[in-house]
């Protein structure tokens, strides 16, 4: 079972702002930034866009990069406990 969506990470890495989360808010992702998340949803941010290696550089986003990452950070979810 997918615990996250393509599309959302697909998000995460085409925001142009560097202050962005992957979040997992009540069972679904969203990408928000990182001043919008209050205190209590801290510890269910699964990465921030500045962190990836993969958001930065003049790479285009392409379904294979976004699949990949989604894979990882699947893993990541799980370990949260998600």
């Amino acid at each position: 079972m997918a615990l996250l969506d393509p599309d959302c990470v697909r998000r995460l890495l085409e925001s142009a702002d560097p202050d962005v989360a992957l979040v997992f808010v009540r069972g679904e992702c969203m990408v928000l930034p990182l001043d919008q998340i209050d205190e209590r949803h801290r510890a269910l941010v699964i990465t921030r866009r500045a962190d990836l290696p993969e958001a930065t550089g003049d790479q285009p986003v392409t379904e294979e990069r976004v699949e990949t990452l989604t894979r990882c950070l699947e893993n990541v979810v799980r370990d949260l406990g998600g």
